[in-house]
C-alpha cells in the first residue's frame, strides 16, 4: 500500500483561451502539486525560458510536458514531427519534468510512423524521461467511423513502455477504460483525468460530469501503487470569468484529492481476549 497519493497537476490547456501564464496562477492559487505544459499555438508555451521563468515566480513545478502534435500544432518548434518530439522530450529534461505525452501519428505522418516506436526509445533513453503514448478516438458522423491515427487510436496495439490514459478519449472511443488500464499495465506513466459522456465530441469534462470511471481508476492507481502523475485536463473554454474557470478547476481537484487518497491499511482481525476486563475477577 502506498504511502503517497500521486501528484496532480494542471493542464495549461485547462485555462483556455487564457495563456499558460494563468495555468500556473491558478495552479498556485487553487494548490495543484505543479502543471502539465501543453506545447501549442500559445507563445509563452514554446519558449522554454520562459516557463522557467513562470515556475520560478509561482512555485510550481513543471511535472509533465504534452509534446505539440495536435492538428492545430503541427508547425510549432518544426514542421518535422520527429524533431517536434526530441524538443519535447529535451524541454522535459530541462524543466524537470518525468513525462511526455505524445499522440500515435497522424495516417498522412507515413515516414514518422515507420520510426515512431525506434524514436521513442531513443528518447526516453537519452533524456531519460517517460515518453508516453497516449489513447486517442477515431472520428464520427453519423454511422461513419475513421481513425485518423496510424496504425489506431489504441497505443497498446503496438505496444510501448509508457503510456498516457486520457479518460475523455476513452469515453469518445467508446472504449472500456479499465479494460484499457488493464492492457497498459505497468506501463501505465500518466493520466489524464477528466470525463465524457460517449458523444462524438472529445468533451473533457470535469470528473464526475460524464460517464467514465473516473472514480474506479484512480483508486485502482493508489491500490497498485502508481507513482506517475495524474493530470487534470478539463474544458473551461465555456467559463464566462476567472473566477466560473477556477471554480470547475477547484472541483476537478477536490475530486482527484478525494479518489487518490491512499486507504489505511487494515488491521488484522484479533481474536477475542480471554482475561477478566480490568477490575473484576472471573
Amino acid at each position: 500500500m502506498p504511502l503517497n497519493a500521486p501528484l496532480v497537476a494542471l493542464s495549461t490547456a485547462s485555462v483556455y483561451p487564457e495563456s499558460a501564464e494563468v495555468g500556473f496562477l491558478l495552479a498556485a492559487e487553487l494548490g495543484y502539486d505543479g502543471v502539465e505544459l501543453m506545447v501549442w499555438t500559445d507563445p509563452i508555451s514554446q519558449d522554454i525560458d520562459a516557463v522557467q521563468r513562470l515556475s520560478a515566480r509561482f512555485a510550481v513545478p513543471v511535472l509533465a510536458v504534452h509534446a505539440p502534435c495536435l492538428v492545430v500544432t503541427q508547425r510549432v518548434w518544426s514542421p518535422d514531427p520527429l524533431l517536434r518530439m526530441t524538443r519535447s522530450a529535451e524541454a522535459a529534461s530541462v524543466l524537470g519534468a518525468s513525462a511526455v505525452v505524445i499522440h500515435p501519428p497522424f495516417r498522412w505522418q507515413r515516414a514518422y510512423a515507420l520510426s515512431f516506436s525506434d524514436a521513442v526509445d531513443e528518447a526516453v533513453q537519452r533524456y531519460q524521461v517517460a515518453l508516453a503514448v497516449e489513447n486517442m478516438f477515431p472520428v464520427r458522423r453519423g454511422s461513419l467511423r475513421a481513425c485518423p491515427y496510424q496504425p489506431s487510436e489504441d497505443p497498446t496495439d503496438v505496444g510501448h513502455r509508457y503510456y498516457t490514459l486520457d479518460l475523455s478519449h476513452t469515453a469518445t472511443a467508446g472504449v472500456d477504460a479499465l479494460a484499457l488500464l488493464d492492457r497498459m499495465g505497468d506501463g501505465l506513466a500518466h493520466l489524464h483525468l477528466t470525463d465524457g459522456s460517449g458523444s462524438n465530441l472529445d468533451e473533457h469534462l470535469v470528473p464526475g460530469r460524464g460517464n467514465q470511471p473516473c472514480a474506479q481508476v484512480c483508486e485502482r492507481l493508489v491500490r497498485d501503487g502508481f507513482d506517475g502523475v495524474v493530470t487534470v485536463e478539463v474544458s473551461t473554454r465555456r467559463a464566462r470569468t476567472r473566477r466560473d474557470r477556477a471554480a470547475l478547476l477547484a472541483e476537478a481537484l477536490l475530486f482527484a484529492r478525494l479518489h487518490l487518497q491512499p486507504r489505511a491499511p487494515e488491521l488484522p482481525d484479533q481474536a477475542p481476549s480471554t482475561s477478566a476486563p480490568p477490575g473484576r475477577r472471573p
